[in-house]
């Protein structure tokens, strides 16, 4: 039996051997229930629109639902009308005059009664009713309970659609409809990295993940350089704004989190004056909205960060020689005096130098106008309440790595050597490889989160900027990154990034079965999900590896790679039935979005939620009702009746 204080503490919740029965009956219904939809989604990399298309709808779950429910009476471009409405209700609502007509919102309200009835059936009654907004929720009980075709109730559904359209309350009733349908349609939601980076608003990507809720978020290496970021970490603030400012992304920075950009645009502008920074231009991707800049002055805004990064990283690589980098001392090969840089052997010309900043005896120093630039960015990143709020959110809801329902997710990859064994890592606490130096990395990045006081010089931040683009960071997984070859030399050649072993290997079932065994999971059964690496499908690449063991699922989102890939990537379906990939067509917001679903592994029969993590929790705490009433029954512990008060 297990421990008395443990069940004395268990009576408090369960008084009586009446309520711990009933809650035994609740968990055992519970678990012969259908296990609910988890849905995968990897490097959305702020492009909102897209992810949020793909979130509302499941990746076209929705849509399947709308046309098994409805595909012998509506036309497809009624069941297209349908899905935007679903998707989009408040925009719907707004510019369709459709829905100004009381006789086709009545027929809207049942329609989506009905798919709401649908997609809620592998639910409790409890947990739908849980999931719907206070002021409607008893009123959509009753909706979705009762059936229209039921002579007894048919006057009572058709009084409740009357007085919702006759009273004005058809579009409030509609919304909160169409929201508990996204709602039902996936239950938990796995975000395999990389939320930040090149596309407009990360920061309205994270509050749906906030509102969501039932959320893990495997960290990305650009996840980790805003997380640095908002410690104070100058390499990953000026990393950031890199990136932000070369893919004109102001919104996110200055509307988003208010981060005052003012101050570097002078700068830019002052040092800059008479530059053309060509080497510097943005990519003019998505057109700001709250925050409108020039490409010229974007460019030497992008070029005075450049600088900077360019310093503080060569500061920090000369910080940590641990990190064995000082191959990438970039700026010790520049000759000062021809404007030429030597690298691996060879001389290049620079394609630019006009560095008027840069000391030839020291080119890491900070000028002081340069500290006090980047101090007063500091200020701005870590004074950011809704910044600091959603990476506490990203740290709270994430790990460098999760086991889940028996597959592991991780955004990168599983350091390997060339042999496909587990890569060795020197570390301060020794060597470690496999899940030890995931779990090291997992517990350096919350203990720093929490220990960094803001706005102070902490050199264990640096550990973000390692995660960003280290040769050993499993986000990473590339042996060294060529920003600054990129910029300044011609030669393609050194632009090369070579891809951990893991990469090759991910296409030998028993290294990946490896892979799972390190981490606790059945080789047989489990799968790996990872993303990070664009599926390059004009290649022919596939993103179902190691004979369906490992997927790729990059998400595609960002615009930058849809030239290179070919299509938007691709998400995860887990369902009751089925594991099944979802390739994502390029987003046309109201357009046919749904991606086309292929089945990938069909299971002999249905999963029930016994089958899962949390089937394992309930039995678990089922037993332990079953050991509380078998101590009620003993008299070791008194049962007490609660209060009707």
């Amino acid at each position: 039996m297990r421990d008395l204080d443990y069940l004395a503490l268990l009576s408090k919740s369960f008084p009586n051997k009446e309520e711990a029965l009933a809650e035994i009956i609740n968990l055992s219904a519970i678990m012969e229930l259908p296990k609910g939809t988890e849905y995968f989604l990897s490097d959305v990399h702020g492009e909102y629109e897209a992810f949020s298309y793909l979130l509302r709808s499941s990746s076209g779950v929705i849509a399947d639902k709308i046309h098994l429910l409805f595909g012998a009476e509506l036309s497809a471009e009624e069941e297209l009308s349908l899905t935007n409405l679903v998707c989009y209700p408040r925009e719907t609502l707004t510019e369709d005059s459709t829905y100004q007509d009381a006789t086709k919102q009545k027929e809207a309200i049942n329609r989506l009664v009905r798919l709401a009835s649908m997609v809620s059936s592998k639910y409790t009654r409890s947990k739908v009713r849980k999931k719907m907004p206070y002021a409607y929720g008893y009123v959509l009980d009753e909706l979705m309970h009762t059936n229209a075709d039921d002579l007894d109730k048919s006057r009572y559904h058709e009084a409740i659609l009357e007085a919702i359209c006759g009273n004005g309350g058809a579009k409030g009733y509609i919304i909160a409809l169409c929201e508990l349908i996204q709602s039902l349609a996936v239950d938990h939601l796995h975000i395999i990295g990389d939320i930040y980076d090149r596309g407009p608003r990360p920061d309205l990507i994270m509050d749906d993940l906030i509102k969501f809720g039932n959320v893990d978020i495997e960290w990305g290496n650009h996840d980790m350089s805003w997380l640095g970021a908002s410690l104070g970490n100058l390499a990953c603030i000026c990393n950031v704004l890199h990136i932000a400012t070369l893919y004109n992304c102001f919104d996110v920075l200055e509307d988003g989190y208010g981060i005052n950009l003012r101050p570097l645009s002078m700068y830019a502008k002052e040092i800059y004056k008479d530059d053309p920074c060509t080497r510097f231009q943005p990519h003019q991707l998505d057109e700001n909205v709250s925050d409108v800049v020039e490409p010229e002055l974007a460019a030497k805004m992008c070029k005075a960060v450049s600088v900077l990064l360019f310093k503080l990283e060569g500061q920090l690589i000369k910080r940590h020689p641990e990190y064995e980098l000082g191959d990438r001392l970039l700026l010790d090969g520049v000759n000062w005096k021809d404007g030429t840089i030597s690298l691996k052997g060879k001389t290049y010309p620079m394609l630019d130098f006009h560095l008027p900043t840069m000391d030839p005896e020291d080119p890491r120093a900070l000028t002081p106008r340069e500290k006090q630039l980047l101090e007063g960015l500091r200020y701005s990143f870590t004074h950011s309440k809704r910044l600091r709020s959603h990476m506490e959110f990203i740290i709270e809801k994430g790990g460098i790595y999760k086991v889940f329902n028996g597959n592991l997710l991780t955004h990168g990859c599983i350091l390997l050597d060339e042999k496909g064994d587990f890569l060795r890592v020197d570390i301060k606490e020794g060597q470690l490889s496999g899940k030890a130096l995931m779990d090291y990395y997992d517990r350096e990045v919350r203990r720093i989160f929490y220990a960094t006081s803001l706005g102070e010089d902490n050199v264990d931040t640096d550990l973000f900027w390692y995660l960003w683009c280290g040769p050993k960071s499993p986000l990473f997984g590339k042996d060294q990154i060529t920003t600054f070859e990129r910029i300044f030399i011609a030669d393609k050649a050194l632009y090369r990034e070579t891809y951990n072993p893991y990469y090759s290997y991910s296409n030998d079932p028993k290294i990946v079965e490896k892979v799972l065994a390190e981490f606790g999971c059945d080789p047989k059964r489990g799968h790996v999900v990872n993303g990070h690496v664009p599926v390059l499908v004009q290649k022919g690449e596939s993103p179902v590896k190691a004979n369906g063991k490992l997927f790729r699922i990059d998400g595609g989102l960002a615009k930058a790679y849809h030239a290179k890939t070919g299509i938007a990537g691709y998400s995860l379906i887990y369902n009751s039935h089925h594991l099944a990939i979802a390739e994502h067509n390029q987003f046309e917001k109201y357009g046919r979005n749904t991606p086309s679903v292929v089945t990938v592994e069909a299971f002999p029969s249905r999963v029930l939620v016994k089958d899962t993590d949390v089937g394992a929790r309930l039995c678990k705490e089922r037993d332990d009702l079953q050991q509380l009433i078998r101590a009620y029954d003993a008299g070791l512990i008194k049962q007490k009746k609660r209060s009707n008060g």
